[in-house]
């Protein structure tokens, strides 16, 4: 199949002239002329498709146009090529000088090329018309920060393409916060009628409500390669704590102490002596100044369930400035390398303790408490803790794909979880649960505070 090369024929028309009749959300994009695009997509919505059509029409029709196609990988690039050289066969591959595994030269100077995922190779190209960051989610940022500056002299279009990859990189937040300077396109799978609904639910079947959310209807969750994926569950309304003290589980009092702040800012969260003497509060701490300085509290009720009701999260600040805004009848499981700082709470009348530090054992106690809900955090309580826990991960980099040691960052309310966690459970984390069936954390009246100090 021939076309002209004399008038430039829509993109459209292009597509349809090889067997292809684009989606409503397809003619968008190929009509739009969006200088910067961001294709939110599920699997198999014909995102490469569109954007392949799109690049080889611009080389065609449009003399000395540069195309750039980048993704994570080599060979996810030259799949996008293939895409690409595929329908310009087809139509009789007009303007050929040259065609290579990873580059299309036309004779009216245009070219199409394929690029691996390397920021040291990639530097050199300049005056680029139209880039292509295809599985854009998961393109590290720096090779992002790498091809932005291409397009400073030519004024080229950014177009990026992909399924959501978590709440991290520099496609969620362009998608997120990125404002007027993108124009965004969602496709979730209902709007793909090639998709058939009886596939859609045994996907979701298959793979759980979260990853198919990701997958399929374009949420960016917090899911793969996180060491806490689940931890959303663990958030409740703040009328569970509620329930729980009319139930018998807590006991309130009126009385409420004055002078304490806020864990953050935005909310007003009940302070310790609101709750009768007979209530246990506990909280965790993770020291720092350049680094947050993070404090978690809440109550450990009679059924061995941690609520968490409050957090205190501040960068920069002296010690005197963060324990005016912690309380004071909790007993804190801190930071285990700060000696010099639990002392001088203790001074301050804090009851202080040294935390457990084991990094995989306290990850596995955590684990294990959101596993059979014996950690709950109240909805809108511990933000810091939550965005946290959204972006902490395990090492996915070639060097520590295997390894079993977290990314060491995002971890700071974390660490004062794990803290926590890991010593209210010490002694205790291979017996059987009394809340469930599960193998977990069990409540032993007590014990775990000599057991604690017996290991």
């Amino acid at each position: 199949m021939s076309l002209s090369i004399q008038t430039r024929p829509p993109a459209a028309e292009v597509m349809r002239s090889l067997g292809l009749d684009p989606d409503p959300w397809q003619l968008e994009v190929l009509d739009g002329r969006h200088a910067r695009l961001l294709l939110n997509c599920c699997r198999q919505a014909g995102k490469s498709t569109v954007v392949a059509m799109l690049g080889l029409v611009e080389a065609i029709w449009e003399p000395g146009t540069k195309v750039l196609l980048v993704s994570r990988s080599q060979r996810q690039s030259s799949e996008l090529f293939r895409i690409m050289t595929d329908a310009y066969r087809k139509i009789d591959e007009p303007l050929k000088e040259r065609l290579t595994a990873s580059e299309l030269v036309l004779t009216n100077e245009s070219r199409i090329v394929c690029l691996p995922c390397r920021e040291d190779t990639i530097r050199g190209y300049a005056k680029v018309n139209y880039l292509v960051i295809d599985e854009a989610a998961r393109v590290p940022d720096d090779i992002y920060r790498a091809v932005r500056p291409m397009l400073a002299v030519s004024a080229g279009r950014l177009i990026c393409l992909s399924t959501p990859y978590g709440k991290r990189g520099f496609f969620w937040n362009a998608w997120a916060r990125g404002g007027d300077d993108w124009t965004r396109v969602e496709v979730p799978a209902q709007k793909v009628t090639r998709i058939p609904t009886a596939f859609l639910e045994q996907e979701r079947r298959a793979y759980g409500d979260s990853y198919y959310r990701q997958e399929y209807e374009c949420s960016f969750e917090s899911l793969e390669g996180l060491v806490f994926p689940d931890f959303s569950r663990c958030v409740v309304p703040v009328g569970s704590l509620q329930s729980a003290v009319g139930s018998g589980q807590l006991a309130l009092e009126s009385k409420h102490r004055t002078g304490i702040q806020s864990a953050t800012a935005d909310c007003r969260l009940p302070t310790a002596d609101c709750l009768l003497p007979s209530a246990r509060w506990v909280g965790g701490i993770d020291f720092g100044f350049r680094n947050p300085f993070a404090a978690l509290w809440g109550i450990l009720d009679n059924d061995d369930v941690l609520w968490l009701v409050g957090e205190h999260y501040a960068r920069q600040k002296p010690l005197s400035y963060n324990a005016e805004r912690i309380p004071k009848r909790v007993t804190w499981y801190a930071d285990p390398s700060g000696a010099m700082e639990r002392c001088e709470l203790r001074k301050a009348d804090f009851v202080v303790r040294q935390g457990k530090n084991a990094l995989q054992l306290g990850i596995a106690a955590v684990t294990a408490r959101l596993a059979n809900g014996t950690l709950k955090v109240l909805e809108g309580r511990c933000p810091n803790l939550l965005h946290e826990a959204g972006l902490y991960r395990w090492d996915d980099s070639a060097t520590e794909r295997d390894s079993e040691t977290p990314v060491d960052a995002h971890n700071h309310a974390l660490s004062a979880l794990r803290y926590l966690v890991a010593s209210l459970d010490a002694g205790k984390m291979a017996r059987k649960s009394v809340v469930s069936s599960q193998w977990s954390v069990v409540n032993t009246n007590g014990r775990a505070e000599q057991l604690a100090n017996d290991c």
